[in-house]
């Protein structure tokens, strides 16, 4: 907490925002009880609830403010995308066996009898799979329209996933697959989810394109940020396209991380990702329930903080740069309505030019892209 408070003393807005979700964060706080402990004594709902927590402490929070009915369904959703990812992401599990349980995972949804033991890289998530039981029970009480969505986006991941398990990223085709696999079919699930509530209009699930756009923002942001991390944990999904006019060998980064063409590299991996903002403007225009617009907003907010934190920053190839704590509890706590959301992406874009050097290509490039946004936003 004293760290959180000292970075965000130059904004006083976000030390209230840290004191205040301190009190009334209580409620969507992470249980202190180990998960190991809590799935002896919680109901299905509940445990599934705690998991949640455990495993994304971020996106808990957020989920957890959605209407009731909606807020079940996607506490779901993403339990059960965790468990997917899970087993992509354990190199220790044999190939094929993953292989087959990737393109078979949305067979599960209706197993009570599935478990799996000692599938996961950390404690919380192999407990996760090894009581995977309990949330197939609570995906079943869902609604029939929640069900079938959940399943059908796990199927098609699944089987995205196992495609890319047998293959590199190497082309910026590859990498906007891949992440379509990962996160641009969570935006379109979600988009269906929204809909099936009837708290959106049924239309928002055919916005495919817009959809995939709010994953691949996300997806791609922490792709960037996490290149150290990624690279040391024996995976990596910078695409050889775009490192390969920079470098012969991907981990040299970390080697010369304020070489210019290390930071070339990074900065053009952020204007791929920042080519996705357009469509992100387009999407958050078209909800209309406020706690829908919250959930979707405050992710695509914390997404433009990073990328603007990482950009022409030699330290992501040395560690992990993140935003603000207080950023974060500022927009959980408070109304963030699309007018409030727009000024933190135009806001953001001018941060960029100011760390862009006058005069360079690349400053040209992101003026054209900053006039093309605030364009988008005046004529939307």
């Amino acid at each position: 907490m004293i760290p959180a408070l000292y970075k965000s003393a130059l904004h006083p807005q976000e030390v209230r925002a840290l004191l205040k979700l301190k009190i009334k964060g209580r409620q969507y706080a992470v249980p202190k009880k180990l998960l190991a402990e809590l799935v002896l004594i919680l109901d299905d709902e509940t445990f599934s609830y705690a998991a949640l927590s455990k495993v994304s402490r971020s996106f808990a929070v957020v989920i957890q403010q959605l209407p009731e009915d909606l807020k079940d369904a996607v506490c779901v959703f993403y339990l059960v995308l965790r468990a997917l990812d899970t087993i992509e992401d354990d190199m220790k599990f044999p190939k094929e066996e993953k292989l087959e349980l990737l393109r078979n995972f949305h067979k599960k949804s209706y197993d009570e009898n599935f478990t799996l033991k000692n599938v996961g890289d950390q404690e919380d998530y192999r407990i996760l799979l090894g009581h995977y039981d309990k949330v197939v029970r609570f995906f079943k009480s869902l609604n029939t329209g929640y069900r079938d969505v959940i399943v059908d986006i796990t199927e098609k991941m699944g089987n995205g996933m196992a495609y890319f398990a047998e293959k590199e990223v190497v082309s910026l085709n590859d990498y906007n697959l891949y992440c379509h696999y990962v996160a641009g079919l969570v935006g379109i699930g979600l988009s269906n989810l929204f809909s099936v509530s009837g708290l959106e209009n049924t239309e928002l699930k055919n916005k495919h394109e817009l959809s995939n756009s709010m994953g691949l923002f996300l997806q791609k942001t922490n792709i960037i940020r996490d290149y150290h991390e990624d690279l040391f944990s024996d995976r990596s999904f910078w695409p050889k396209e775009v490192w390969g006019k920079y470098t012969d060998e991907l981990s040299s980064f970390t080697e010369n991380p304020t070489a210019p063409g290390s930071l070339a590299c990074l900065n053009e991996m952020v204007m791929d990702a920042l080519g996705h903002l357009p469509d992100v403007v387009d999407y958050l225009s078209l909800l209309k329930n406020k706690r829908i617009f919250r959930f979707a907003a405050i992710p695509q907010v914390i997404a433009i903080a990073t990328l603007a934190a990482v950009y022409n920053n030699p330290n992501v190839f040395t560690g992990v740069v993140k935003v603000r704590k207080g950023l974060a509890a500022r927009l959980i706590l408070y109304d963030l309505p699309l007018e409030d959301t727009l000024k933190y992406f135009k806001k953001y874009s001018r941060v960029f030019l100011r760390k862009s050097p006058a005069g360079s290509d690349l400053h040209q490039q992101l003026l054209v892209w900053s006039k093309a946004l605030n364009k988008k936003i005046r004529n939307r």
